[in-house]
């Protein structure tokens, strides 16, 4: 499988990442050096026999899951305090006292 240097921006911006144009050539080299070696891996186990059975049994399913969509979305990162803390009081979180720190 070959990879260029479109595909290794296509995935930089999928993965959040910024990538130097000074190391994008020796990244796209790298990461193709690294495919060439699964394919030569994946090429053992088709060799092996059917492998189906296994991944049933690893990933709990019979049937592949679909891929998802290539989507670039910012992060969930709201969430009510609440599930930060069990106890709020005015929006602010109540730490219980140690027990060793009762004499203060």
């Amino acid at each position: 499988m070959r990879i260029n240097r479109e595909d290794i921006e296509r995935v930089a911006q999928l993965a959040a990442l910024k990538v130097d144009e000074d190391t994008l050539a020796t990244t796209t080299e790298q990461i193709g050096k690294i495919l060439e070696y699964v394919s030569q891996l994946s090429a053992l186990v088709d060799a092996a026999g059917p492998s189906d059975q296994v991944s049933s049994v690893w990933l709990g399913t019979d049937r592949p899951q679909a891929p998802r969509p290539d989507d670039v979305a910012p992060p969930d990162l709201h969430r009510p305090l609440e599930h930060f803390a069990p106890a709020l009081r005015e929006r602010l979180f109540l730490v219980p006292r140690l027990a060793m720190m009762e004499d203060e």
